[in-house]
Protein backbone atom coordinates (compact mmCIF):
# COMPACT_ATOMS: atom_id res chain seq x y z
CA UNK A 1 0.00 0.00 0.00
CA UNK A 2 2.86 2.35 0.91
CA UNK A 3 4.61 1.52 -2.39
CA UNK A 4 1.49 2.35 -4.39
CA UNK A 5 1.11 5.68 -2.65
CA UNK A 6 4.71 6.60 -3.33
CA UNK A 7 4.40 5.54 -6.96
CA UNK A 8 1.22 7.56 -7.33
CA UNK A 9 2.86 10.61 -5.77
CA UNK A 10 5.87 10.26 -8.06
CA UNK A 11 3.66 9.98 -11.16
CA UNK A 12 1.67 13.01 -10.07
CA UNK A 13 4.86 14.98 -9.56
CA UNK A 14 6.14 13.99 -13.03
CA UNK A 15 2.85 14.93 -14.62
CA UNK A 16 2.85 18.32 -12.86
CA UNK A 17 6.44 18.99 -13.88
CA UNK A 18 5.64 18.25 -17.53
CA UNK A 19 2.53 20.43 -17.42
CA UNK A 20 4.51 23.35 -16.00
CA UNK A 21 7.26 22.92 -18.59
CA UNK A 22 4.76 22.72 -21.46
CA UNK A 23 2.92 25.84 -20.26
CA UNK A 24 6.11 27.86 -19.87
CA UNK A 25 7.21 26.84 -23.37
CA UNK A 26 3.92 28.04 -24.82
CA UNK A 27 4.36 31.43 -23.17
CA UNK A 28 8.03 31.64 -24.17
CA UNK A 29 9.26 31.48 -20.60
CA UNK A 30 11.29 28.27 -20.97
CA UNK A 31 13.70 26.82 -23.51
CA UNK A 32 12.68 23.85 -25.66
CA UNK A 33 14.99 21.12 -26.94
CA UNK A 34 14.44 20.76 -30.69
CA UNK A 35 14.51 17.41 -32.41
CA UNK A 36 17.18 16.85 -35.05
CA UNK A 37 16.24 17.66 -38.65
CA UNK A 38 16.29 14.03 -39.79
CA UNK A 39 13.82 13.02 -37.10
CA UNK A 40 11.52 15.92 -37.96
CA UNK A 41 11.62 14.92 -41.64
CA UNK A 42 10.68 11.35 -40.77
CA UNK A 43 7.80 12.53 -38.58
CA UNK A 44 6.49 14.73 -41.39
CA UNK A 45 6.73 11.84 -43.86
CA UNK A 46 4.79 9.52 -41.58
CA UNK A 47 2.05 12.09 -41.07
CA UNK A 48 1.77 12.56 -44.84
CA UNK A 49 1.61 8.78 -45.35
CA UNK A 50 -1.17 8.48 -42.79
CA UNK A 51 -3.14 11.35 -44.34
CA UNK A 52 -3.05 10.03 -47.92
CA UNK A 53 -3.53 6.41 -46.90
CA UNK A 54 -6.81 7.35 -45.21
CA UNK A 55 -7.95 9.36 -48.24
CA UNK A 56 -7.10 6.54 -50.68
CA UNK A 57 -8.93 4.06 -48.48
CA UNK A 58 -12.02 6.26 -48.32
CA UNK A 59 -12.19 6.83 -52.08
CA UNK A 60 -11.57 3.16 -52.82
CA UNK A 61 -14.44 2.20 -50.54
CA UNK A 62 -16.67 4.67 -52.40
CA UNK A 63 -15.58 3.13 -55.70
CA UNK A 64 -16.30 -0.41 -54.55
CA UNK A 65 -19.58 0.51 -52.83
CA UNK A 66 -21.08 3.84 -53.98
CA UNK A 67 -24.11 3.53 -51.69
CA UNK A 68 -23.28 5.32 -48.38
CA UNK A 69 -26.08 3.52 -46.51
CA UNK A 70 -24.69 0.12 -47.45
CA UNK A 71 -21.19 1.24 -46.46
CA UNK A 72 -22.48 2.31 -43.05
CA UNK A 73 -24.29 -1.01 -42.62
CA UNK A 74 -21.14 -2.96 -43.52
CA UNK A 75 -19.14 -0.83 -41.06
CA UNK A 76 -21.59 -1.61 -38.25
CA UNK A 77 -21.45 -5.33 -39.00
CA UNK A 78 -17.66 -5.12 -38.90
CA UNK A 79 -17.71 -3.26 -35.56
CA UNK A 80 -20.03 -5.93 -34.13
CA UNK A 81 -17.78 -8.65 -35.57
CA UNK A 82 -20.67 -10.13 -37.54
CA UNK A 83 -20.78 -11.45 -41.08
CA UNK A 84 -22.25 -9.07 -43.65
CA UNK A 85 -25.38 -10.63 -45.21
CA UNK A 86 -25.17 -11.47 -48.89
CA UNK A 87 -27.21 -9.23 -51.19
CA UNK A 88 -27.69 -8.98 -54.94
CA UNK A 89 -25.84 -6.10 -56.60
CA UNK A 90 -27.27 -3.85 -59.31
CA UNK A 91 -26.10 -6.04 -62.19
CA UNK A 92 -27.70 -9.10 -60.65
CA UNK A 93 -30.96 -7.26 -59.93
CA UNK A 94 -31.11 -6.02 -63.53
CA UNK A 95 -30.35 -9.54 -64.76
CA UNK A 96 -33.18 -11.05 -62.72
CA UNK A 97 -35.56 -8.38 -64.02
CA UNK A 98 -34.60 -9.06 -67.64
CA UNK A 99 -34.90 -12.83 -67.25
CA UNK A 100 -38.34 -12.57 -65.60
CA UNK A 101 -39.61 -10.22 -68.31
CA UNK A 102 -38.17 -12.49 -71.02
CA UNK A 103 -40.11 -15.45 -69.67
CA UNK A 104 -43.20 -13.26 -69.48
CA UNK A 105 -42.95 -12.24 -73.15
CA UNK A 106 -42.06 -15.78 -74.15
CA UNK A 107 -38.65 -17.44 -74.59
CA UNK A 108 -39.72 -18.39 -78.11
CA UNK A 109 -39.98 -14.77 -79.22
CA UNK A 110 -37.01 -12.77 -80.42
CA UNK A 111 -37.51 -10.08 -77.78
CA UNK A 112 -38.08 -12.57 -74.96
CA UNK A 113 -35.07 -14.74 -75.79
CA UNK A 114 -32.87 -11.65 -76.14
CA UNK A 115 -33.98 -10.37 -72.73
CA UNK A 116 -33.11 -13.72 -71.19
CA UNK A 117 -29.67 -13.77 -72.79
CA UNK A 118 -28.98 -10.18 -71.69
CA UNK A 119 -30.18 -10.98 -68.17
CA UNK A 120 -27.89 -13.99 -67.89
CA UNK A 121 -24.95 -11.83 -68.99
CA UNK A 122 -25.86 -9.13 -66.45
CA UNK A 123 -25.79 -11.76 -63.72
CA UNK A 124 -22.33 -12.84 -64.87
CA UNK A 125 -21.23 -9.19 -64.68
CA UNK A 126 -22.62 -8.99 -61.14
CA UNK A 127 -20.72 -12.12 -60.10
CA UNK A 128 -17.49 -10.71 -61.58
CA UNK A 129 -18.05 -7.44 -59.70
CA UNK A 130 -18.41 -9.30 -56.40
CA UNK A 131 -15.16 -11.18 -57.01
CA UNK A 132 -13.39 -7.91 -57.85
CA UNK A 133 -14.67 -6.22 -54.68
CA UNK A 134 -13.63 -9.15 -52.51
CA UNK A 135 -10.17 -9.31 -54.07
CA UNK A 136 -9.67 -5.55 -53.68
CA UNK A 137 -10.78 -5.59 -50.05
CA UNK A 138 -8.34 -8.39 -49.15
CA UNK A 139 -5.30 -7.40 -51.19
CA UNK A 140 -5.60 -3.60 -51.15
CA UNK A 141 -7.83 -2.15 -48.44
CA UNK A 142 -6.84 -4.55 -45.65
CA UNK A 143 -3.07 -3.79 -45.77
CA UNK A 144 -3.80 -0.06 -45.82
CA UNK A 145 -6.14 -0.41 -42.86
CA UNK A 146 -3.57 -2.50 -40.97
CA UNK A 147 -1.08 0.35 -41.29
CA UNK A 148 -3.54 2.92 -39.90
CA UNK A 149 -4.75 0.71 -37.06
CA UNK A 150 -1.44 -1.00 -36.29
CA UNK A 151 1.89 0.51 -37.32
CA UNK A 152 0.77 4.13 -37.17
CA UNK A 153 -0.74 3.73 -33.69
CA UNK A 154 2.55 2.25 -32.50
CA UNK A 155 4.40 5.23 -33.96
CA UNK A 156 1.99 7.62 -32.22
CA UNK A 157 2.61 5.87 -28.89
CA UNK A 158 6.39 6.09 -29.21
CA UNK A 159 6.20 9.70 -30.40
CA UNK A 160 4.13 10.57 -27.34
CA UNK A 161 6.76 8.95 -25.10
CA UNK A 162 9.46 10.96 -26.89
CA UNK A 163 7.52 14.14 -26.25
CA UNK A 164 7.26 13.30 -22.53
CA UNK A 165 10.97 12.49 -22.30
CA UNK A 166 11.74 15.79 -24.00
CA UNK A 167 9.62 17.67 -21.45
CA UNK A 168 11.40 15.81 -18.61
CA UNK A 169 14.79 16.75 -20.08
CA UNK A 170 13.94 20.44 -20.42
CA UNK A 171 12.41 20.52 -16.94
CA UNK A 172 15.64 19.04 -15.55
CA UNK A 173 17.67 21.70 -17.38
CA UNK A 174 15.53 24.46 -15.87
CA UNK A 175 15.90 23.01 -12.35
CA UNK A 176 19.67 22.91 -12.77
CA UNK A 177 19.68 26.58 -13.77
CA UNK A 178 17.63 27.54 -10.72
CA UNK A 179 19.68 25.45 -8.25
CA UNK A 180 21.85 27.63 -5.93
CA UNK A 181 22.97 25.24 -3.22
CA UNK A 182 25.75 22.75 -4.03
CA UNK A 183 23.69 19.73 -2.95
CA UNK A 184 20.76 20.90 -5.03
CA UNK A 185 22.99 21.42 -8.07
CA UNK A 186 24.54 17.99 -7.65
CA UNK A 187 21.09 16.35 -7.49
CA UNK A 188 19.93 18.38 -10.48
CA UNK A 189 22.96 17.32 -12.52
CA UNK A 190 22.31 13.64 -11.79
CA UNK A 191 18.64 14.11 -12.73
CA UNK A 192 19.69 15.85 -15.95
CA UNK A 193 22.02 13.02 -16.97
CA UNK A 194 19.26 10.46 -16.39
CA UNK A 195 16.74 12.54 -18.35
CA UNK A 196 19.21 13.03 -21.20
CA UNK A 197 19.90 9.29 -21.36
CA UNK A 198 16.21 8.40 -21.42
CA UNK A 199 15.50 11.03 -24.07
CA UNK A 200 18.33 9.79 -26.33
CA UNK A 201 17.13 6.19 -25.96
CA UNK A 202 13.55 7.09 -26.81
CA UNK A 203 14.66 9.22 -29.74
CA UNK A 204 16.55 6.23 -31.18
CA UNK A 205 13.54 3.93 -30.76
CA UNK A 206 11.29 6.47 -32.46
CA UNK A 207 13.78 7.00 -35.28
CA UNK A 208 13.96 3.26 -36.02
CA UNK A 209 10.18 3.04 -36.17
CA UNK A 210 9.91 6.09 -38.42
CA UNK A 211 12.54 4.78 -40.84
CA UNK A 212 10.34 1.73 -41.31
CA UNK A 213 7.96 3.92 -43.32
CA UNK A 214 10.05 3.09 -46.41
CA UNK A 215 9.13 -0.57 -45.97
CA UNK A 216 5.51 0.48 -45.59
CA UNK A 217 5.64 2.34 -48.89
CA UNK A 218 7.17 -0.69 -50.60
CA UNK A 219 4.41 -2.91 -49.20
CA UNK A 220 1.71 -0.48 -50.29
CA UNK A 221 3.28 -0.38 -53.75
CA UNK A 222 2.87 -4.15 -54.08
CA UNK A 223 -0.73 -3.84 -52.90
CA UNK A 224 -1.34 -1.13 -55.49
CA UNK A 225 0.00 -3.42 -58.22
CA UNK A 226 -2.34 -6.15 -57.02
CA UNK A 227 -5.24 -3.71 -57.18
CA UNK A 228 -4.36 -2.72 -60.75
CA UNK A 229 -4.12 -6.40 -61.75
CA UNK A 230 -7.53 -7.06 -60.19
CA UNK A 231 -9.05 -4.14 -62.07
CA UNK A 232 -7.51 -5.27 -65.37
CA UNK A 233 -8.78 -8.83 -64.89
CA UNK A 234 -12.25 -7.58 -63.91
CA UNK A 235 -12.69 -5.28 -66.90
CA UNK A 236 -11.25 -7.88 -69.29
CA UNK A 237 -13.70 -10.45 -67.97
CA UNK A 238 -16.62 -8.05 -68.34
CA UNK A 239 -15.51 -7.19 -71.87
CA UNK A 240 -15.40 -10.88 -72.79
CA UNK A 241 -18.90 -11.41 -71.41
CA UNK A 242 -20.22 -8.55 -73.55
CA UNK A 243 -18.40 -9.79 -76.67
CA UNK A 244 -19.94 -13.22 -76.18
CA UNK A 245 -23.37 -11.62 -75.81
CA UNK A 246 -22.86 -9.63 -79.00
CA UNK A 247 -22.01 -12.83 -80.85
CA UNK A 248 -25.18 -14.49 -79.55
CA UNK A 249 -27.28 -11.54 -80.68
CA UNK A 250 -25.48 -11.19 -84.02
CA UNK A 251 -27.79 -13.70 -85.75
CA UNK A 252 -30.77 -11.32 -85.43
CA UNK A 253 -31.52 -8.91 -88.32
CA UNK A 254 -30.54 -5.33 -87.59
CA UNK A 255 -34.18 -4.19 -87.90
CA UNK A 256 -37.35 -6.09 -87.31
CA UNK A 257 -40.95 -5.21 -86.47
CA UNK A 258 -42.80 -6.02 -83.28
CA UNK A 259 -42.88 -9.78 -82.75
CA UNK A 260 -45.28 -9.86 -79.82
CA UNK A 261 -48.52 -8.84 -81.53
CA UNK A 262 -51.66 -10.93 -80.85
CA UNK A 263 -52.71 -13.47 -83.45
CA UNK A 264 -55.74 -11.35 -84.43
CA UNK A 265 -53.68 -8.28 -85.28
CA UNK A 266 -54.47 -6.66 -88.61
CA UNK A 267 -50.84 -6.08 -89.66
CA UNK A 268 -48.24 -8.61 -90.83
CA UNK A 269 -44.81 -8.79 -89.22
CA UNK A 270 -42.23 -8.56 -91.95
CA UNK A 271 -38.56 -7.70 -92.13
CA UNK A 272 -36.99 -5.62 -94.86
CA UNK A 273 -33.18 -5.61 -95.07
CA UNK A 274 -31.76 -2.11 -94.83
CA UNK A 275 -28.79 -1.20 -97.00
CA UNK A 276 -25.89 0.39 -95.13
CA UNK A 277 -23.45 2.87 -96.71
CA UNK A 278 -20.35 0.96 -97.67
CA UNK A 279 -18.04 3.73 -96.53
CA UNK A 280 -19.41 3.97 -93.00
CA UNK A 281 -20.31 0.38 -92.12
CA UNK A 282 -18.55 -2.52 -93.92
CA UNK A 283 -20.52 -5.69 -94.47
CA UNK A 284 -19.69 -8.57 -92.07
CA UNK A 285 -17.85 -11.63 -93.41
CA UNK A 286 -20.12 -14.32 -94.95
CA UNK A 287 -19.24 -16.72 -92.12
CA UNK A 288 -20.80 -14.40 -89.53
CA UNK A 289 -24.08 -13.82 -91.37
CA UNK A 290 -27.14 -15.95 -90.60
CA UNK A 291 -28.41 -18.46 -93.23
CA UNK A 292 -31.56 -16.40 -93.70
CA UNK A 293 -29.56 -13.29 -94.58
CA UNK A 294 -27.33 -15.26 -96.94
CA UNK A 295 -30.48 -16.54 -98.64
CA UNK A 296 -31.77 -12.99 -99.09
CA UNK A 297 -28.44 -11.88 -100.55
CA UNK A 298 -28.17 -14.83 -102.95
CA UNK A 299 -30.37 -13.25 -105.65
CA UNK A 300 -28.55 -10.33 -107.27
CA UNK A 301 -30.62 -7.50 -108.64
CA UNK A 302 -33.87 -8.72 -107.05
CA UNK A 303 -34.97 -7.59 -103.58
CA UNK A 304 -36.58 -10.27 -101.48
CA UNK A 305 -38.01 -10.34 -97.97
CA UNK A 306 -38.45 -13.09 -95.41
CA UNK A 307 -41.68 -13.42 -93.40
CA UNK A 308 -41.00 -13.60 -89.69
CA UNK A 309 -44.38 -14.85 -88.47
CA UNK A 310 -47.57 -16.41 -89.85
CA UNK A 311 -50.35 -14.11 -91.07
CA UNK A 312 -53.87 -15.15 -92.04
CA UNK A 313 -55.57 -13.02 -94.69
CA UNK A 314 -58.58 -11.18 -93.29
CA UNK A 315 -60.19 -10.71 -96.74
CA UNK A 316 -59.83 -11.73 -100.40
CA UNK A 317 -57.72 -8.62 -101.07
CA UNK A 318 -54.99 -9.79 -98.65
CA UNK A 319 -52.37 -12.51 -98.93
CA UNK A 320 -51.81 -15.19 -96.27
CA UNK A 321 -48.17 -15.56 -95.27
CA UNK A 322 -46.20 -18.33 -93.54
CA UNK A 323 -43.23 -17.86 -91.23
CA UNK A 324 -39.78 -18.08 -92.89
CA UNK A 325 -41.38 -17.80 -96.32
CA UNK A 326 -39.19 -15.86 -98.79
CA UNK A 327 -40.80 -13.91 -101.61
CA UNK A 328 -40.44 -10.89 -103.83
CA UNK A 329 -40.20 -7.77 -101.75
CA UNK A 330 -42.81 -5.75 -103.73
CA UNK A 331 -45.46 -8.53 -103.37
CA UNK A 332 -45.11 -8.74 -99.60
CA UNK A 333 -44.82 -4.96 -99.32
CA UNK A 334 -48.06 -4.48 -101.34
CA UNK A 335 -49.82 -6.99 -99.08
CA UNK A 336 -48.62 -5.13 -96.03
CA UNK A 337 -49.80 -1.79 -97.43
CA UNK A 338 -53.25 -3.15 -98.37
CA UNK A 339 -53.70 -4.21 -94.78
CA UNK A 340 -53.62 -0.57 -93.68
CA UNK A 341 -56.23 0.69 -96.18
Amino acid sequence: MEFNVRRLAADAGTFLSRAVQFTEEKFGQAEKTELDAHLETLLSRVESTKHWTEKIMKQTEVLLQPNPNVRMEEFLYEMLDKKVPMRANNHELLGECMIDSGHEFGPGTAYGSTLIKCGETEKLLGSAEKEFIQSSAINFLTPFRNFIEGDFKTILKERKLLQNKRLDLDAAKNRLKKARVADARSAAEIELRIAQSEFDRQAEITRLLLEGISSTHAHHLRCLNDFVDAQAAYYAQCYQYMVNLQKQLGSFPSTFSNNNQPAGSSSASISVPTAQPAASLPAPPPSQASPALNELRSTSGTRKARVLYDYDAASSSELSLLADEVGLHHVISDCHKMNHY
